[in-house]
This record gives C-alpha cells, sequence and structure tokens, in this order.
C-alpha cells in the first residue's frame, strides 16, 4: 500500500514512523530544505523529534505537494493548521480527484474557522464519503520511543475507517474506528485549549487538586458544545478519542499547551512565550477559533472562554482563573 503524508514536524515525523511499520511505500511532502538533507543524509528528521530514527529505504521525500498527491491515493495531512490553508495554496479540487484525505491535523483552519473535513469539502470538493480523522492520545515523542500507543480512525465511510485502521496497525500502535469524524476533530482542537489551561494554573501555582477539577469541568465543557455544534446520539465522551486525548494532553510532560500554558502562568506576554517555544501550540488559535465559533452555538464553556480572554484580550490569568474557581462543580 502507498501512502503520502504531508508534513514535517514531530506529530508528522511519528505518523511516518509508523507508516513506514505498515505501509510498503511513503511519500513524504517536505518543505524545509534542512528537513530534507538531514533525512537523506541521516535517517531522521534534523529539526523536530530528532531522536526518531526513520527506515529512509521505504520514502520518497519531495518539496513538490502537486507530485507527491499525483503518488498516492490516500494522502494524510498533518500539517499545523495555522499554516494549512497557505500549504494548499494553488491546489484544485482536480488534484484531489480520487483521493482519499485523512487529517491528523487538530486544529482549526483559522482562516475560516473549519476543521479540515469541512475545509477540505467546502475548497477542494472532497466529500465526506472520502475523508478520515486520525487522533487519540498519542504524543509523538511516546511513538518514537515505540511505546505502546492507541489511535482512532473516524470517518462516515466504515470501509474507508477500516481499510485506514488497519494499514496503521503495527508492533505498537492499537486503532479503533468511529463514525464520529467531527467530533474527533472537534475534540482533537478543544482539548488544547484545556491543556493550556491546566498549564496556566500550574504557572499560577495551584496543585494537583484543583488541576483535577479543571480537567473534569473541561471534559464537561467538550461534551456541552458538541452537543450543540456536531450532535450524535451514540457519543461516548469517556473513550480514548475524547476523554483519552483531553488526559494525555493535559496532564503529559510532552504536551506543548501545557508548557505554553504554564509560561502564560509564570507571567510570560503571549508573544514572549512564542517566540520561546520552538513548537506550534496549537491551544492558541483554538482558543479564538472556538470563541468566534461559540459566538453561534452558545454554549456555555467557561474555561475555554477565560482562556481566550487570557491570550486574546490580556486579562489576568489569575484573576480568570480565581472566578472560575467559584463556580466549579
Amino acid at each position: 500500500m502507498k501512502i503520502a503524508i504531508f508534513g514535517s514536524g514531530s506529530w508528522a515525523t511519528a505518523i511516518v514512523k509508523i507508516a513506514t511499520e505498515t505501509h510498503q511505500e511513503v511519500f513524504w511532502w517536505v518543505r524545509e530544505k534542512e528537513i530534507v538533507d538531514g533525512l537523506k543524509k541521516h535517517n531522521h528528521n534534523p529539526l523536530y523529534l530528532s531522536q526518531c530514527e526513520l527506515n529512509t529505504s521505504k520514502i520518497t521525500i519531495s518539496n513538490d505537494i502537486k507530485k507527491v498527491i499525483s503518488k498516492a491515493d490516500n494522502l494524510l495531512f498533518v500539517i499545523p493548521s495555522a499554516f494549512f490553508a497557505r500549504s494548499l495554496e494553488g491546489l484544485s479540487a482536480e488534484d484531489f480527484n480520487n483521493k482519499n484525505v485523512i487529517s491528523a491535523t487538530k486544529g482549526i483552519v483559522p482562516e475560516t474557522n473549519q476543521i479540515v473535513a469541512e475545509y477540505m469539502r467546502d475548497n477542494f470538493n472532497v466529500s465526506y464519503a472520502n475523508q478520515a480523522v486520525i487522533s487519540g492520545p498519542s504524543h509523538a515523542e511516546e511513538i518514537a520511543k515505540e511505546n505502546l500507543t492507541y489511535l482512532t480512525v473516524g470517518s462516515h465511510n466504515s470501509l474507508l475507517a477500516k481499510h485506514i485502521a488497519d494499514s496503521f496497525q503495527c508492533r505498537f500502535v492499537k486503532t479503533t474506528i468511529s463514525n464520529d469524524i467531527e467530533g474527533i476533530e472537534y475534540v482533537g482542537i478543544m482539548k488544547n485549549i484545556y491543556a493550556l489551561s491546566v498549564g496556566i494554573c500550574k504557572g499560577l501555582g495551584f496543585g494537583d487538586n484543583f488541576i483535577s477539577v479543571v480537567v473534569a469541568n473541561g471534559l464537561q465543557e467538550m461534551e456541552t458544545f458538541l452537543a450543540l455544534c456536531s450532535p450524535l446520539e451514540e457519543r461516548n465522551i469517556n473513550n480514548l478519542a475524547y476523554l483519552g486525548d483531553l488526559l494525555v494532553t493535559c496532564y503529559s510532560q510532552h504536551s506543548r499547551n501545557r508548557t505554553f500554558g504554564q509560561m502564560i502562568g509564570f507571567g510570560y506576554s503571549v508573544g514572549s512565550a512564542q517566540l520561546e517555544m520552538k513548537m506550534v501550540a496549537e491551544g492558541y488559535y483554538a482558543a479564538k477559533c472556538i470563541h468566534d465559533l461559540n459566538k453561534t452555538f452558545k454554549a456555555e464553556i467557561p474555561i475555554a472562554d477565560a482562556v481566550y480572554r487570557i491570550l486574546y484580550k490580556a486579562s489576568s490569568a489569575k484573576k480568570e482563573f480565581d472566578l472560575l474557581s467559584e463556580n466549579f462543580q
């Protein structure tokens, strides 16, 4: 089986590692020359997840996105949401004819405030029947170490979901399937906001007892938001694609969103925290996108609202969480 993968960050590199375990050929779109050179010379990504050795004998690397798209029927996008639309400029619906599009982006496209599935449908005429999403509690650093990881593949097309899930199952990855592509995408976005809130609490000096309350309330907020924006009767918010992803992002030392939030809690300005971090903290962009989307849905999501005000309105982090603490249950 052939697969094309787009993106060159830590998560994309981890996805490529899995793909080389399970696919005969991997075509990898990498834009940065430094990364291309490092991969070809040293079999690892020199900028992201550099400890992850890759079987480059199975990988064809190119910075020509159209060429990579033409090489496989299954296209897996792992581009940070902030750069997603920009990366696809110059492409047309014709480029995606008879292709399956799989997203592992875990973010909203900020130019349109859409999840990737909606963006691909509206801009490139890729039907939901030809789309899937990969998510779950899965830090790239653990995949690099081949620690046992569980992924969920969501799609309205159960045959496509099973096909993708089967093709990504290997020695250290187990997979499940779901029909909740929208819910999985939204949770993959919102959990970054709550991980950021946990980091803020750590930076402010709150302890584990209070943080557990923040996480529990964050789960309730996600469920409330999903019920309004993407209602699905049989959705179980306690499954690994929802609760599992939230927990690992909130509690893991590898969580860049938690790290970013902790810097804010310590008193860094948003700009200073962004400069110091080498990788994108999706929660920063997610906070504004969810805030804007919620003008339509009007869900009660006070933690997400507080994070938005802290990041975009220069509201006091301590004041916001002191107020939240009065109303938590």
